[in-house]
């Protein structure tokens, strides 16, 4: 047994150095799809366990809610709630701060604490310093990435405008902070660290400079083990209504929290899709080898059972071939994903700020990899297996069947004699061989689909970027205001010398609901017709505010399971809180968040008002800016300043990269599939025509007119598999693109033609190179020894 096992052993070493191409190729196939599920796998299982282990360690809330004062004997009530495990109530502001060397006002939420780390909820992780003193009046810790992007830290000074009157402050310390792990302003949609930081002062300071001295404006709450989160929510809304509160709301619409779970959620997806394309390729492509092998090595086969040996063996012998190719990928595969996924989590630490982010080897997932590879294998091989098995050695050992010939397409029509004899050979052939040529295109047509995927992202954003930040928010600077001001601020802001264009804008706090579906966020009462915040859908059409009813992305319309033209209840969280109801006029399919739209003088009728004011969006005369940048400083009104060219930059550098950083790595590799497949198709049909050929030559057929005749067939399989890849790489895109629809960032199905042009493009150019060495291949063809044997 041991001779007959290292006979085929020896065999199997031969058919690798025969099949040295295709197995290299194999295997770069899989140390693809092994490296891009290692890295992502584990980038996504590192943030994670990291979100869990600081939520735990540093109790963050399960329950939020902000009001406008209640006195300290309110925290009892609110921890007597069934299912509230524990209670911590604290003093937020939003301030003005001026920092050194940045000309813009920044903003800055401003949190009570207290004197030393307790048993609090939300608890601050010091990265350097100390906690503000008992004595220090002025004294504050900032986030670290406050601190940073300002090159900011202990025993530096920033002054802020602080209810109304200006402080000079003294920083002590900068922290982290489980709240604010994604640190962003409320409203924003990407973080802004220049322009917005965390503060925490000692509640004993900052509760006299709010008159909050015996009060909060903040709760936080966690829950007992089964407690219903939507009934203690109801609860504390019943609790706070007569305080001014705004809405309590789970951990589930907590700005960071809701940021790094969407992130999550897409990494999910990547790390599911990309990998199972590369090795359902890979299954593919080992199915191709394997089968086509067992073809030209049919005599072969028939040989050794007739000698005795049996389908186990043989079957085994195959099933070894496919698995040295799978395992020359896995390891380096697993080697490079380590290291991909190292860099992506480095990635994700400079703007997810964890006190520590746990990205380790995982052998569960590295075992997943190696798993998930050998059942590709075994799938791949699974019918050549079955063709071994059911040849009779007789029938093996007999000469193949000569195939029926008989006239074709161009025969029939008479075309023949217009086209050269290798041309109507090559057309005659694929006729002949529909199945094998068929899947010939497919493979070649999934690396096209591949790099579609690719380049779409790059699309994606790029048309986003265009619509959201260059149509849709076309002013210089958005303010807004601390409390709702008067229509007339508009006058008042118009006469600032800089100042070309006022329009006001008015976000209402509210609680929408349709039915069972509640959805909370603020109403954005905007100029019916505004030239500098439109509504633009991702098909770039401009929707005009009606003079009644609200306009609802249609994302929000999908949450709430509403129709235009039907009635939705407003429960206001500001203001006059009585329910109204509006009707649904229409829906914009928007690419962010969840917004709902009414023309100003509308909602201002609803509410029953004057038409409040939350903030405005300005032109401005850039020579001016620093003047007014100056003023705004010193404004006491305004809460806060939101520069669209700043919040391109931030996007650029969140998820834009985040994105274009796994792209371009996922269109490298989708490179390397493609010459990968071509390549392939090239050599197998080589190998299966390799005494055909060699017989043309014998006849007096020239190198260039067999060369015609076996690349031909792969150019007319390439030209077709191409817009075949384009068909696949839609829908794929389509599928994709609904697995990652979330609330927050919805990336539209657009197309460009540099997506066509470079995806098309890559896979002829693999088509060319492998042409190349084919050609090369096919000038050192021995006539002799290809007569012999039918490898």
């Amino acid at each position: 047994m041991v001779g007959v096992m290292s006979g085929l052993d020896r065999k199997l070493w031969r058919d690798l150095l025969h099949l040295r191409g295709q197995v290299i190729a194999i295997m770069i196939m899989v140390a693809c799809g092994a490296m891009s599920f290692v890295a992502m796998r584990t980038t996504w299982l590192a943030l994670l366990e990291s979100q869990r282990e600081y939520y735990v360690e540093y109790r963050f809330g399960e329950v939020f809610a902000q009001l406008k004062r209640a006195p300290t004997a309110l925290r009892g009530r609110i921890g007597a709630i069934p299912g509230v495990a524990q209670v911590q109530t604290r003093i937020i502001a939003e301030v003005t701060i001026d920092v050194p060397g940045l000309d813009e006002p920044a903003t800055g939420r401003l949190l009570s604490c207290g004197p030393a780390a307790g048993d609090e909820l939300n608890e601050i992780h010091l990265i350097s310093g100390e906690r503000p003193g008992i004595e220090g009046r002025d004294e504050v810790v900032i986030s670290e990435a406050f601190a940073r992007a300002n090159r900011l830290g202990p025993g530096d000074r920033i002054s802020a405008v602080i209810n109304g009157k200006w402080r000079n402050l003294r920083i002590v310390g900068t922290a982290l902070s489980p709240e604010y792990i994604y640190e962003i302003r409320p409203g924003d949609l990407f973080p802004d660290p220049r322009r917005f930081g965390v503060l925490w002062m000692r509640h004993e300071v900052l509760a006299p400079i709010f008159d909050m001295a015996g009060a909060f404006n903040d709760v936080s709450l966690t829950l007992a083990p089964g407690a219903s989160e939507e009934r203690v929510i109801e609860r504390v809304d019943q609790l706070l209504a007569g305080y001014g509160g705004f809405g309590a709301a789970g951990r589930a619409e907590q700005s960071s929290h809701r940021f790094i779970s969407n992130e999550l959620d897409e990494l999910r997806v990547f790390c599911t899709w990309i990998p199972g394309i590369f090795l359902a390729v890979t299954a593919f492509l080992l199915h191709m080898v394997l089968s086509r092998l067992v073809f030209t090595q049919r005599d072969q086969i028939g040989v050794l059972k007739a000698f005795g040996f049996g389908n186990r063996a043989i079957g085994g012998h195959f099933l070894k071939l496919s698995l040295v190719a799978v395992l020359g990928g896995i390891i380096p595969g697993l080697g490079l994903g380590y290291l991909w996924g190292r860099s992506l989590a480095g990635l994700y630490a400079e703007f997810f700020r964890f006190p520590a982010l746990h990205y380790r080897f995982d052998l569960v997932v590295m075992s997943w990899a190696v798993a998930i590879s050998l059942l590709a294998a075994v799938l791949g091989a699974f019918g050549a297996l079955q063709r071994v098995v059911s040849i009779p050695p007789a029938e093996a050992m007999r000469p193949e069947p000569p195939a029926r010939f008989r006239s074709g397409l161009l025969e029939r029509l008479g075309l023949q004699r217009l086209l050269p004899l290798p041309v109507r050979i090559v057309l005659r052939n694929l006729e002949r061989t529909p199945i094998k040529s068929a899947l010939t295109m497919l493979g070649i047509s999934l690396a096209v689909a591949v790099l579609f995927i690719g380049f779409y992202f790059f699309d994606a954003i790029e048309h986003l970027v265009r619509i959201e930040f260059r149509q849709v928010m076309r002013e210089d600077i958005t303010l807004f205001f601390r409390e709702p001001l008067q229509p007339g601020v508009r006058d008042e802001l118009r006469r600032l010398p800089g100042v070309l264009r006022v329009e006001p804008f008015r976000a209402l706090p509210a609680r929408l609901r349709a039915g069972q579906h509640t959805k909370r966020l603020a109403i954005l009462g905007m100029e019916a017709d505004g030239q500098l915040r439109r509504l633009i859908d991702v098909d770039e059409r401009i929707h005009r505010l009606p003079p009644t009813g609200l306009i609802l992305t249609t994302k929000l319309a999908e949450l709430l399971e509403v129709e235009r033209g039907e009635v939705i209840t407003i429960e206001p969280l500001e203001g006059d809180r009585r329910p109204r109801q509006a009707v649904v006029v229409g829906l914009v399919d928007d690419m962010m968040g969840l917004n709902a739209y009414m023309e100003n003088r509308s909602l201002a009728r609803l509410m029953g008002d004057d038409g409040a004011v939350s903030g405005t969006h300005l032109q401005i005369d850039t020579l001016e800016e620093t003047r007014l940048y100056r003023q705004f400083k010193q404004t006491p009104a305004i809460k806060g300043i939101l520069i669209p060219a700043a919040m391109l930059d931030n996007f650029n550098q969140t998820m834009a990269r985040t994105i274009g950083s796994s792209t371009t790595i996922t269109i490298l590799l989708a490179c390397i599939l493609a010459f990968g497949l071509v390549y392939n198709a090239a050599r197998i049909a080589l190998s299966e025509r390799g005494r055909e050929l060699a017989s043309l030559r014998v006849l007096g057929f020239t190198q260039g007119e067999i060369a015609v005749m076996l690349l031909g067939e792969q150019a007319i399989l390439t030209a077709g598999a191409i817009p075949l890849g384009y068909l696949i790489g839609y829908g794929l895109c389509g599928l994709v693109i609904s697995a990652i629809d979330t609330e927050l960032i919805r990336l539209p199905l657009v197309l460009t033609a540099r997506t066509f042009l470079y995806s098309g493009g890559i896979v002829l150019l693999a088509a060319l190179f492998s042409a190349l060495l084919i050609r090369r291949r096919l000038r050192r063809l021995n006539l002799i020894e290809v007569l012999k044997t039918r490898e």
